[in-house]
């Protein structure tokens, strides 16, 4: 968000911006939880359910779990995919 300027806008902008770019969301927070199974995609959110963690934690999880997460993308209509360590 920040290369984009938008590391301090509300989360309305950010959901405006994702979908007018067909960007996914990626976020450990629940805050756009609700909206996306309310308005569904776009844009789709990739929630991460890790808690306290490094980013090197995060990226292992999004490493791992790629195949899913592409599928996730590809998938036309889910709006929301939780992923979490197992």
């Amino acid at each position: 968000m920040r290369d984009v300027g938008l590391e301090r806008a509300e989360d309305d902008f950010v959901w405006a911006h994702a979908a007018a770019g067909e960007f996914m969301i990626v976020s450990k927070d629940d805050d756009f939880l609700p909206r996306s199974l309310v308005r569904g995609p776009p844009p789709k959110v990739l929630w991460v359910r890790v808690g306290n963690c490094t980013p090197a934690d995060v990226e292992a999880l999004l490493r791992s779990r790629n195949a899913d997460i592409l599928a996730f993308a590809a998938d036309q209509v889910e709006a929301l995919l939780a992923l979490s360590r197992r």
